[in-house]
């Protein structure tokens, strides 16, 4: 058999599992995950190699319809990815598809407008079906989607327990085009450590934190020294968050949230390097930050 190398493009809206799925193909974490709508800011690249293919993942900020802030970078963001790739694979959030069914047509047709007339190949992932009951409900679900994508296999998966992954794993990888691999065996990902340490920290904030965390909350490594102490460099990272207000949140009564967050980063991050690290966190006030496109640009978000 002729070997493959493709990129897939992995779209859908908010919530509907994209980063999990691709945490789960790779078997590493690539890319943060957290209940909090539009998680994923940047679009990260996950590699998964095996013995016939190389499947270069493309997971994209969650698709809405917000016009405030940094969302119409992030949408941009998600619809760049589409030239760039091979395959489009596409997400969409069982559970919450057959509990508002109107959802479908909302977040189903534009994704089907946008691919019209692209000979791009498509698969549709229906996410999060081991959280629909009865299951009967699913069976609509899939025949509207089969009728909205006609072009398409449909596929009903959970990407947390890994339930139909393997199956849309090969559905993807048997549409790439032939090719040899372009990245080593041992890569996963593209990203630089210092955005995964970063990342580190902000999916360790929006966890502590929850419906607390102001939303505007961005993070970015100051400092990387590896010189002074070889054998723990020091990190140090800045928080970012648009008002006054929101930085109590963050620290914390005491310091023991911004203590909290910095030692399980911590932890995610030694994992990430192979060895230890002191993580020095601190937390500015950058007054509404996610409309200055200057620094938004400086920050890497929505690229």
């Amino acid at each position: 058999m002729s070997h493959r190398f493709g990129h897939v493009a992995v779209l859908g809206p908010t919530n509907a599992g994209k980063s999990t799925f691709v945490n789960q193909v790779i078997g590493q974490k690539v890319s943060i995950v957290s209940p909090k709508p539009q998680t994923t800011r940047n679009r990260i690249t996950g590699i998964l190699t095996t013995e016939e293919a190389q499947v270069v993942f493309l997971d994209t900020p969650g698709l809405h319809r917000q016009s405030r802030g940094i969302s119409p970078l992030l949408l941009r963001s998600a619809w760049n990815a589409l030239p760039m790739a091979d395959v489009a694979l596409l997400f969409f959030d069982a559970r919450a598809l057959a509990s508002k069914p109107n959802l479908l047509e909302a977040e189903a047709r534009p994704l089907a407008k946008a691919l019209g007339g692209n000979p791009m190949p498509v698969v549709v992932a229906i996410n999060k079906v081991d959280a629909v009951r009865p299951k009967e409900r699913l069976l609509p679900l899939l025949k509207e989607m089969a009728l909205i994508f006609p072009q398409a296999e449909v596929f009903p998966i959970s990407a947390l327990s890994g339930q139909g992954v393997d199956e849309v794993v090969a559905a993807v990888t048997g549409r790439l085009p032939e090719g040899p691999p372009q990245y080593g065996e041992d890569e996963i990902t593209t990203a630089p450590v210092r955005f995964m340490a970063a990342e580190a920290v902000r999916e360790k904030l929006f966890l502590a934190l929850g419906q607390e965390l102001p939303y505007g909350v961005a993070v970015e490594i100051e400092s990387w020294d590896e010189q002074t102490n070889p054998a723990m460099p020091h990190i140090s990272a800045v928080i970012y968050v648009p008002r006054t207000t929101h930085k109590g949140i963050v620290i914390g009564k005491g310091g023991e949230m911004l203590k909290k967050v910095g030692s399980e980063a911590r932890a995610e991050i030694e994992e990430l390097v192979g060895g230890r690290v002191h993580l020095e966190l601190w937390v500015k006030v950058k007054p509404d930050w996610p409309g200055d496109k200057g620094f938004v640009r400086e920050l890497g978000l929505g690229e």
